[in-house]
């Protein structure tokens, strides 16, 4: 009996210490896709399995009875329509994928009493499709359709951002690119001349060049060996997120990263809301664009933490702002006893390949208290109309009628309506290429290659150095 006391006075520190999620925000890209080259862009089959085993991870991870870090008070079964915001834009992929998600998420309940219901005259209503949850995706119209377009930093409605964007072609950077690399991108002619003129084959269309090739890559049976190699290949994914990362964020110019600082005024609230409102806003997620991801990359300076944040997240990518406690979660812990874990996968996810911690901010430990976590994101943060709109330089629209402001950013200050105008411009804030491109596969010579070769193409800065230096060899 000693015994026992005595370990139970021992274990109880570690039992009363045990960490507990309150809520999570995840901003999730959409599943695999067909060529933006070739509109309308959709959702493969691939694509939907994809983001349907991302569902199913983090049911598991956040929801199911028995998940592993479950967040506190969510309903593991029948879904609670006030406990998770599921949100993103009406553009076909991202819509599909987002569906495609909460059916992962919440599966239907079978033909039990969860999925049933008797009306007074006693008759069973029974749920179709074998208990089927409806999960609501909420969207906003702006920008819609954007997915099939090539260059996309227009559809964030931000002047100074699309001006900004544009200066990287006048760069020094750029140039200099654009010339090395001439001679690999005219040793790839023979194999995209179906689709890109001669003079189109450069580095100034890195992106859709690659984005071509890569589906292409997944999608196709054969593929010409003698020119794209797997190293030319990989050549061609450095050199897009060279091109890419440069376009959505630029550390002179913060407003080209616009879309990371909407994002983040979205994922501030949206956190706040679920510590002052925890019975009711517990998960939510997001379905965007990549180049929301890159902004929002360099704006945390998550590239210091690793180099891989300098290239473009693949399908079904994701990263999440998990809201952590050591205290009790009921009732709600003080803000001071609350902390918050940054985590990011890159790819689709599986219990064997889960997101990863990385430090925010320059921060040392990846796990950061609310106040410091919250201080950070709003130096960053445009989630006021007045200031977005004097950042952006915008006169006319939604900013016909603003005030002028300070560049103070308020996160928790935006209205519905403007969360709902802001969300659309962080859903599909992608800068892409110069220009969208008419493109067909008529010039391809194809086969089937695993993707194992093109999970080896490592996305990290060092690497796209290398490559770009060789690039006269092909």
């Amino acid at each position: 009996m000693y015994i026992q006391q005595l370990l139970f006075v021992t274990l109880f520190p570690l039992l009363s210490t045990a960490e507990t999620i309150l809520g999570a925000y995840i901003f999730h890209r959409h599943g695999d896709r067909t060529p933006k080259s070739l509109p309308p862009v959709d959702l493969t089959d691939l694509g939907y399995s994809q983001v349907y085993s991302s569902g199913q991870y983090h049911r598991q991870h956040y929801i199911d009875s028995a998940a592993s870090s479950r967040i506190a008070g969510i309903s593991s079964d029948v879904v609670v329509q006030g406990q998770i915001t599921l949100s993103t834009s009406d553009d076909v992929t991202l819509m599909n994928s987002a569906q495609g998600f909460a059916q992962g998420l919440y599966p239907p309940v079978g033909t039990g009493t969860l999925s049933s219901q008797t009306l007074r005259n006693g008759t069973t209503i029974q749920i179709p499709l074998d208990g089927y949850q409806l999960i609501p995706v909420h969207t906003v119209s702006a920008g819609s359709g954007s997915e099939s377009a090539g260059w996309l930093q227009s559809a964030t409605g931000c002047a100074n951002a699309e001006t900004s964007s544009n200066e990287y072609y006048t760069s020094e950077e750029y140039m200099t690119l654009l010339a090395s690399t001439s001679d690999f991108y005219k040793s790839l002619y023979p194999v995209v001349n179906g689709t890109f003129s001669a003079a189109k084959t450069t580095f100034q269309n890195a992106y859709t060049i690659y984005d071509l090739l890569n589906v292409a890559e997944i999608h196709n049976g054969s593929l010409n060996t003698n020119i794209l190699t797997d190293a030319a290949f990989f050549q061609t994914r450095t050199l897009a997120d060279n091109h890419e990362y440069n376009l959505a964020y630029n550390a002179s110019s913060p407003i080209r990263a616009i879309a990371g600082s909407t994002l983040a005024a979205q994922i501030l609230q949206a956190l706040n809301q679920t510590i002052t409102s925890p019975s009711q806003s517990k998960l939510n997620v997001q379905f965007g664009s990549y180049g929301s991801f890159f902004s929002f990359f360099g704006l945390a300076q998550l590239p210091a933490a690793n180099s891989n944040f300098f290239g473009i997240p693949d399908y079904a990518a994701f990263m999440t702002f998990e809201l952590v406690t050591n205290s009790s979660a009921t009732p709600l812990p003080a803000a001071s006893d609350i902390s918050v874990r940054f985590l990011f996968h890159n790819g689709t996810v599986s219990n064997s390949s889960g997101p990863v911690e990385y430090p925010l901010f320059g921060q040392q430990q990846t796990v950061l208290p609310w106040s410091t976590f919250a201080d950070e994101m709003n130096k960053i943060a445009i989630g006021n109309q007045n200031d977005w709109c004097t950042a952006c330089g915008n006169t006319t629209g939604i900013c016909a009628s603003s005030t002028p402001s300070s560049t103070s950013t308020h996160a928790s200050s935006m209205s519905n309506a403007v969360a709902g105008v802001i969300g659309a411009m962080v859903t599909l804030a992608v800068v892409l290429g110069a220009e969208l491109l008419v493109i067909f596969f008529g010039g391809l010579t194809l086969r089937k290659r695993g993707t194992g070769a093109r999970r080896q193409a490592a996305i990290g800065k060092d690497a796209e150095h290398s490559s770009v230096e060789s690039g006269a060899n092909y």
